[in-house]
């Protein structure tokens, strides 16, 4: 039997989308043809995606009428969302990425991305929520949420192996977010410019790149914690296992979130998870039970967290281990993924005894 093909729009780079398709290509045996937007959402650039969004539905036909896909897939229900609404395919499938995917409220192009979403979720015949938070935004958007799987994609349990291998004698923390100013990494220079001034020992491993990487290593200056202070950079995959193992903290300071795979990852992996006091957290994180919830500006008191956290290491040497056994029932990529894959053939079939 001959494979299914599937269009994927969206940002081929991104670890979620590789995660997607890699997981459909596995457990769905499917064939996957990609397009994305060459301009990024950053800035000024965000007209000239405009401008890109009106032209790309010609290419996505040309692609359609050449590759012929079973099913068109997209992450974002805005951009990539709105356009698999209008490219012909069907089955669709989109995903929300975010809590809205309409972030920020206050963007002059809310009502404008309001519109593109709308379409994709009436358009869709299936909608990805990867977290409750997300399906309460559908809710409140009266998405018909029969169309709805409420599910995380999920880590390779395989691969984020659980090893508590760390040094309990300092703090070890860890940040594997983007160098982008909504992951406020300057909140946690902030906090660890504290935790220094307490006497208290330290290393602080930054994993990424991004716009914001000279600044904070200037602020890192300015707050003379440079010698604790270690930025990776970008790396290869294979490599960040081995460093959230030897990491008895993970810390992430976002001001807005949906369902984040890195969270699960530091889980997995045996990191103490100190996070941003936001909906798409709450869902994972129970207050100093398996993890610690911090107001994402406030870097006081994400330093007084991480001084109780690491003076009461009999609830997080708990915690570690119960956060293991939480991922493996909820974030399992090989069972999540499995269902998502049959539930994209049961589609498909449906669409061609219809057609």
């Amino acid at each position: 039997m001959s494979k299914k093909r599937i269009l994927f729009l969206g940002e081929t780079y991104r670890a979620d989308a590789i995660t997607w398709m890699n997981g459909l290509r596995e457990f769905g045996n499917f064939e996957i043809v990609t397009w994305e937007l060459e301009t990024s959402s950053n800035g000024v650039n965000r007209i000239k995606r405009i401008f890109e969004l009106a032209k790309a539905i010609l290419s996505i036909k040309s692609i359609a009428k050449k590759f012929k896909p079973d099913m068109v897939i997209a992450e974002r229900t805005t951009s990539y969302g709105y356009l698999a609404a209008i490219s012909g395919v069907k089955p669709m499938a989109v995903a929300q990425q975010g809590i809205t995917d309409l972030w920020p409220h206050s963007s002059p192009l809310y009502i404008f991305k309001k519109v593109l979403q709308d379409t994709a979720f009436r358009k869709a015949d299936l909608i990805h929520a990867w977290g409750n938070v997300m399906a309460q935004h559908m809710v409140e958007s009266n998405v018909d949420m029969s169309k709805v799987m409420v599910l995380p994609k999920g880590i390779n349990l395989n691969f984020f192996e659980f090893k508590d291998i760390h040094d309990d004698t300092m703090i070890q923390a860890i940040v594997t977010r983007a160098l982008e100013p909504e992951y406020r990494h300057d909140i946690i220079l902030k906090a660890f410019s504290i935790v220094k001034q307490n006497k208290i020992p330290f290393r602080l491993t930054i994993i990424g790149d991004g716009t914001e990487l000279e600044n904070l290593q200037h602020l890192a200056k300015e707050l003379n914690i440079e010698n604790e202070v270690d930025f990776v950079g970008r790396i290869n995959n294979n490599d960040i296992p081995k460093y959230l193992q030897e990491s008895n903290f993970y810390i992430s300071m976002p001001i807005t979130e949906g369902v984040s795979a890195s969270l699960f990852e530091a889980m997995a992996c045996g990191s103490f998870p100190i996070v941003s006091d936001l909906p798409g957290n709450r869902s994972w994180i129970t207050e100093k039970v398996n993890g610690i919830l911090v107001p994402s500006e406030n870097h006081t008191k994400l330093a007084e967290e991480l001084e109780w956290a690491f003076n009461n290491s009999n609830v997080t040497k708990k915690a570690i281990v119960s956060n293991r056994k939480f991922v493996e029932e909820n974030a399992n990529y090989q069972v999540n993924m499995k269902k998502i894959a049959d539930t994209y053939n049961d589609l498909i079939k449906i669409k061609s005894t219809t057609t």
